[in-house]
């Protein structure tokens, strides 16, 4: 078949979905073979409930573990409750340490103890100590599975133990150096083994310069210091400093994907592990707080509006420009209140800086205000044949513009101090913020200069 005349990727998806709503299994299971766990991955998370289900009785056993590490969370979830215990256990032990704690962490607890003592003595014992560490932690990312090494042997001990050893954990760039306590020394890079006389000890070659994470260390801090240091790969001690695991990059990459997805449905004001093709119901009742705080903070705004009903009765072009005051403060806090929550999402600003930031963001937030007050100020102007509407058109617009950059600043600050999550309430209480102060200044200016 000529490279022109061959089907693409989505016809090819499309024809596989056509499958599945005509019920021919057969032709399906033939179309799965040739697809990569990645791709299967993605078909999944498009498809409603049932379809899913369907499929995924269809993909074989020695996929299903790579699938169900490569699909969304909400995903994952809803398959593996379609599952019986054994299988899910069978499924477990052929992923990586950190992988199958967090499939168990996302069932219910009975399911999990049900599932753990469906799996045998070395997965079940190598699963509780992960188990025990919370999954935001250094504990609960890393992988137990590790090669280490004694500081006294040479490395052609090094290489032979490695022959017999056969394959190492994926992701392994250097092994780990501990004493006879397992206590972490060091690491030894792959590369030394290779390149260096196979006559010279660990303790001679091995980096004493590698710092462990700590199993308690939360998984944001963690995050950080790999960006930081550029780290591949990095091992983890208890509070005694004994060697229990490593972390790689690839679980440090999940857990970044895994908050900025976080980050950006909370601002949504939805959760984690809202799958899209849930019930009706179920999202419903989700988003209905959300929805109904929004609407507490709307009748606010137009409570103050309502304050001057009889000023905007008496000069209408009032209720024709606020809606721009409204709108043009919470995009200037908008853009402050996204800057901060990275910023502090990602560790980069401390509180003694603060004060600084404030200062930076009113500055533009002024700079801005003037420049486009002086532009809506003549725009209306001309528009209503009106000096003074222009005039205090722009005042307000300055006003709002600055209150917004300096709200956009305080608010996460504040939010993020009491220990709640800027990106979950900021957008609300910013928006209130803008639209009251907005509509208090044009409408409370309008009704002091304007109408007699």
């Amino acid at each position: 078949m000529s490279e022109q005349n061959s089907p693409t990727k989505k016809q090819s998806d499309d024809l596989l979905l056509r499958h599945l709503d005509i019920t021919r299994p057969e032709q399906v299971s033939a179309r799965i073979e040739g697809m990569e766990p990645a791709a299967l991955a993605q078909l999944l998370s498009t498809l409603p409930l049932r379809e899913r289900e369907r499929l995924w009785v269809l993909i074989p056993e020695e996929l299903q573990s790579k699938v169900l590490r490569l699909v969304q969370q909400e995903v994952r979830t809803s398959l593996l409750h379609t599952m019986q215990p054994g299988k899910v256990a069978k499924v477990a032990s052929k992923l990586d340490g950190d992988d199958a704690a967090d499939l168990l962490q996302e069932l219910p607890e009975d399911l999990a103890d049900t599932v753990l003592s469906a799996m045998d003595e070395q997965h079940r014992r190598r699963l509780g100590s992960l188990l025990s560490y919370p999954p935001d932690s250094a504990g609960g990312l890393m992988d137990t599975r590790i090669v280490p090494l004694r500081s006294e042997i040479n490395l052609r001990v090094v290489q032979e133990y490695l022959l017999r050893l056969g394959d190492l954990p994926s992701g392994t760039d250097r092994l780990m150096v501990v004493n006879r306590a397992d206590y972490f020394l060091g690491t030894l890079e792959l590369s030394k083994i290779l390149t260096l006389p196979s006559t010279i000890r660990v303790s001679d070659c091995m980096d004493t310069e590698t710092k462990a994470f700590n199993a308690g260390m939360p998984a944001s801090e963690v995050a950080r210091r790999f960006a930081q240091q550029d780290l591949v790969s990095a091992p983890v001690v208890d509070q005694s400093g004994r060697l229990v695991g490593r972390i790689t990059v690839d679980d440090v990459l999940d857990l970044i994907q895994e908050q900025a997805d976080q980050r950006l449905l909370k601002m949504a004001g939805l959760r984690r592990g809202e799958d899209i093709f849930s019930s009706v119901l179920h999202n419903a009742k989700r988003r209905m707080l959300w929805l109904g705080l929004n609407l507490l903070t709307a009748f606010l705004a137009s409570w103050v509006i309502g304050r001057f009903e009889d000023t905007i009765q008496q000069l209408v072009a009032l209720a024709v420009l606020m809606p721009v005051v409204a709108s043009m403060g919470g995009i200037a806090g908008s853009q402050t209140l996204a800057i901060v929550i990275r910023t502090l999402a990602v560790g980069q600003l401390g509180y003694t800086h603060a004060i600084q930031l404030v200062r930076n963001e009113l500055l533009v937030g002024l700079l801005n205000g003037m420049l486009w007050a002086v532009l809506v100020a003549v725009i209306a102007g001309l528009w209503f044949q009106h000096y003074w509407l222009g005039v205090i058109f722009g005042i307000a617009m300055l006003v709002n513009l600055s209150v917004a950059a300096l709200s956009g600043t305080i608010i996460p600050l504040l939010l993020h101090r009491m220990g709640i999550d800027p990106a979950l309430a900021g957008g609300v209480i910013l928006t209130t913020v803008t639209d009251v102060i907005g509509f208090m200044t044009f409408l409370g200016l309008g009704s002091i200069f304007l109408v007699g």
